[in-house]
């Protein structure tokens, strides 16, 4: 047998170079067309008007079912008996179907509520509703919430009437039951496991859990509910209640120890309490004292107004008078009303265009790319005015090197200007904040009536606006506790001064703040003036609330600086150490008027142009505004001022050590940013309410709330129109001093200067005392210029030392000034 020939396996030709390009160029294409046809379809389901589309048709469909299941209840009978029936055979019968949705509406309706959750079924609509209207933009409930209250409503009822009905199974009158199939058989699997009561105590507590995580009302309810059977069970053992409440130390009347129950709850509750503590507390309370320090408790008693002793004075006794409520001298007193602020259309929530957000991030990716970075992730959150994009670049990208790209992305969006972020405090990550190509205004409307201002326990809430996270910007001035706020002319410095004034017109009485308006321009705060006997306080002898004088602005500071003074020797006698301790003291009548002790409202000194102020009176102004922000914090006193010239000599190290807090609204230069908030940013916002906020390290950029002229206007009449005190709140009267002159004794009018009566000349005829005038006039140094200024103010020749002002030249011509000269 011939051996077999091995079998030549031929190998396959190599693909030319050609086609193997062509391979890979067919995959290419494949993938890209794969990648196009996603995004496509991502970008047709972002698209608005695809929403707006499928909103539509949810809600048709929502209108759909509930026609057939109202038609369902009373057409069930006839058409019950044809559901069994095939969709073909249906079809073919269709004109013998009553329901007002025909075939479709009869079939749906007896599929959710005969075989499904009967009754409960509308739940569903309900969704339906809210979850349409969202997809069009509409928001009328929060989506996750809709979704959450519709599925219990479904469950809960339709098990709910199966439960109850059971009894009645056999007798129904309807053609189905009204809690469905799918509920009459759960509330018959839940009775053969649990029993009928343990089935009901299952649904009541499923109920409570429900009620508790969807109303904040229902704990206190239940707190009522539970506390009127305690007091019933305490009014049938009368001993046990009373040594119960002996035994708790904070229901004793007249101490300083007070629940914060007390004091949150409103007038109603505040009268049940007194009227209820009057009731357990039938011995009078008082302070025991040991007999040995008596004398010494009664002189510190007399000296400091603290009465101690209720049974002497009975005037004191809150048990019987109640505490001190400072708002009864205008008890009807009612603030200003949500419909006095205009309303946007874009109140409710900021509107997000896809569009431009995607056409941004792309725009930021390719920019990045095209200098070597490569980005991990990227996030947006918009924003009223402001979208920040957040970046997580790869391992080993070198912040610097993002930072330097500044212009370049800015050039890339075409934006007016951006704002890098390197890093974010605290989160990783590093933030481009672009302008919104449509930004939209926040209204003081919306800022007003959201919840987090309406249940503000601040003392003094100040509302300035929206973050870029859309939330609602507010801070406590007593914590801040002063406000310096500068920027460029034009770009809402005194928007946000009306902003903060009338956040806090709408937060409190009369009675509880008092406002010192400083207005240099004199056409800011004119407006406030019809409110002067409510909110505005003033000097005794002035005209106008509105202070626009240079010279009644001076004093007015001055008269504040006594008022401090004033107050803080009333703290010291009250023992305590800021305004909240001594009004709450006062309050519970334990410091009495006849001493002096009073109730005291906080004085909030607002200053538009402070700058103007600094060149027209210099350190008359700086001082007093350092000392009160130095110590007027705790006895209540605060300052916001606000200068469009943001410069060093402005804004003095005086001024920026003692005003922590400070906003900066759109500035010219580097330079500007970095004299307000010690660093840059101010200068790339975007104008028109654009603001960053510093009290610290971090600056928090918020768009500022807009409040128009005629918005104030109408709460300035809502206010005005009221009843009013009889007068302003007068601060201290400011006697101002005769200057610092210098003693005559010390000047020896015998040995005068040789250039003593050639100087005197001098001085008459420029009318301006000034040392430097001496000076360059004579050639001499500044000692002996000053000699000569001294004896010419003993001589009574020129007025005496005025700070940065030229002395007052007293003699008006030389004949005058002859017959002073030859009585020397």
């Amino acid at each position: 047998m011939a051996p077999k020939k091995p079998i030549k396996t031929i190998p396959k030709p190599e693909p030319r170079p050609e086609q193997k390009s062509e391979r890979k160029d067919k995959k290419q294409t494949t993938k890209s067309n794969n990648v196009g046809l996603g995004k496509k379809l991502m970008n047709f389901i972002a698209d608005e008007r695809t929403r707006f589309i499928v909103g539509i048709a949810v809600l048709i469909s929502v209108v759909f079912l509930l026609i057939s299941f109202i038609s369902y209840f009373f057409f069930a009978y006839i058409d019950q008996s044809k559901m069994d029936l095939s969709w073909h055979e249906l079809q073919l019968i269709r004109s013998d179907i009553q329901n007002w949705g025909s075939v479709l509406g009869a079939v749906l309706a007896d599929s959710l509520i005969r075989h499904g959750f009967g009754i409960a079924s509308f739940a569903m609509l309900y969704f339906g509703t809210v979850f349409g209207l969202r997809l069009m933009k509409v928001r009328i409930a929060s989506l996750w919430k809709a979704f959450f209250h519709a599925s219990f409503w479904l469950v809960w009822l339709s098990v709910m009437l199966g439960y109850v009905l059971i009894p009645f199974y056999n007798d129904y009158t309807f053609s189905f039951s009204p809690g469905g199939e799918q509920g009459d058989e759960t509330s018959k699997w839940l009775i053969s496991y649990v029993g009928m009561s343990g089935t009901l105590m299952i649904l009541i507590g499923t109920f409570l859990i429900y009620a508790i995580a969807s109303w904040k009302a229902t704990i206190p309810f239940l707190k009522r509910i539970f506390s009127r059977k305690s007091k019933d069970a305490q009014i049938a053992e009368p001993e046990f209640y009373i040594n119960n409440e002996l035994d708790e130390p904070t229901v004793a009347v007249g101490t300083e120890i007070i629940p914060e129950d007390w004091i949150v709850k409103g007038n109603e509750n505040d009268e049940e309490l007194i009227i209820e503590t009057n009731e357990i507390d039938e011995v009078p309370f008082e302070i025991e004292q040991p007999e040995e320090n008596e004398e010494s408790k009664a002189v510190d008693a007399e000296d400091s107004g603290i009465t101690d002793n209720d049974n002497e004075d009975p005037f004191y006794n809150v048990a019987k008078l109640g505490k001190y409520d400072p708002t009864l001298d205008l008890s009807h007193y009612n603030p200003p009303t949500l419909d006095l602020l205009k309303v946007y259309g874009t109140d409710n929530e900021t509107q997000i265009d896809m569009v431009e957000q995607n056409a941004n991030k792309d725009r930021i990716i390719k920019t990045l790319q095209n200098y070597g970075i490569e980005i991990e992730t990227i996030k947006a959150t918009v924003g009223p005015t402001i979208t920040l994009y957040e970046i997580v670049p790869k391992a080993g990208v070198r912040i610097s090197k993002i930072r330097n790209l500044e212009y370049d992305i800015m050039l890339s969006l075409a934006a007016t200007g951006i704002r890098i972020i390197a890093p974010i405090p605290g989160k990783g990550t590093i933030g481009i904040e672009v302008p919104n190509i449509d930004p939209q205004v926040v209204s003081m409307h919306s800022i007003i009536a959201s919840k987090k201002f309406q249940e503000s326990k601040f003392e003094l809430p100040v509302a300035f606006g929206r973050t870029i996270t859309n939330e609602i910007f507010m801070l406590d001035l007593t914590k801040m506790p002063h406000l310096l706020i500068a920027g460029a002319t034009g770009q809402g410095k005194s928007v946000g001064l009306n902003a903060i004034i009338t956040s806090l017109l709408y937060k409190k009485h009369p009675s509880q703040l008092k406002l010192v308006l400083v207005d240099p321009k004199k056409v800011e705060f004119n407006i406030y003036g019809d409110i002067e006997k409510h909110f505005l306080a003033k000097l005794p002898d002035g005209e106008d609330a509105i202070i626009t004088d240079t010279s009644k602005v001076v004093e007015t500071l001055n008269s504040l600086t006594k008022e401090m003074d004033d107050r803080y020797d009333l703290l010291k006698k009250a023992h305590v150490r800021n305004l909240k301790e001594y009004n709450e003291k006062f309050t519970i009548r334990h410091l009495n008027p006849d001493k002096g002790h009073r109730f005291l409202p906080y004085i909030v000194v607002i200053v538009d142009e402070f700058g103007d102020l600094i060149m027209t009176a210099g350190k008359e102004v700086e001082m007093p505004i350092a000392r009160i922000a130095q110590l007027a914090r705790a006895v209540g006193i605060h300052m916001v001022i606000a200068t469009q010239r943001p410069s060093v000599n402005i804004i003095t190290g005086v001024i920026k050590a003692n005003f922590p807090a400070r906003v900066a609204f759109k500035v010219s230069s580097m330079i500007d940013s970095r004299t307000i908030l010690d660093s840059p940013g101010a200068n790339q916002l975007v104008g028109r309410g654009d603001m960053l906020f510093s009290q610290g390290n971090d600056l928090i950029r918020v768009q500022c709330a807009f409040v128009d002229t005629p918005e104030v206007e109408n709460i300035v009449h809502h206010i005005s129109k009221q009843q009013a005190y009889p007068t302003a709140f007068y601060l201290p009267e400011y006697t101002r001093p005769e200057g610092d002159g210098i003693d005559s004794s010390s000047v020896d009018m015998t040995k005068r200067d040789p250039l003593f009566e050639e100087a005197a000349h001098l001085i008459v005829a420029n009318q301006q005392g000034s040392t430097s005038l001496i000076q360059r006039k004579f050639s001499i140094g500044y000692n002996r210029a000053g000699r000569i200024v001294d004896q010419l103010e003993v001589a009574g020749i020129i007025g005496p030392f005025e700070g940065s002002k030229a002395r007052q030249v007293l003699v008006m011509d030389d004949y005058h000034l002859q017959q002073i000269l030859k009585h020397l």
